[in-house]
């Protein structure tokens, strides 16, 4: 994974998801979508949102949770070790 999908991650958890968006559309990996599909669901634009977790292969869940969302982001990059 990319440091900067990192950074992303990180602010993510921070609450900063007007930095990760910026850092996320910059990426069209299915990491950077899924990281992409998570800021929308903050921000409160769902359709945009799982249009990214499509692209990411992914299915939004509902209730959305950030907590388990990050959570299972970093076991999966950790468990395949790509982006």
């Amino acid at each position: 994974m990319s440091d900067k999908l990192l950074r992303a991650l990180d602010l993510l958890a921070l609450g900063d998801w007007q930095r990760a968006h910026a850092i996320a559309q910059e990426d069209e990996s299915k990491t950077g979508c899924w990281i992409h599909g998570i800021v929308h669901v903050l921000e409160g634009d769902l359709d945009n949102a799982h249009y990214w977790y499509r692209r990411a292969g992914r299915k939004l869940s509902k209730p959305f949770s950030l907590t388990n969302e990050l959570a299972a982001l970093r076991s999966a990059l950790h468990h395949d070790g790509k982006t």
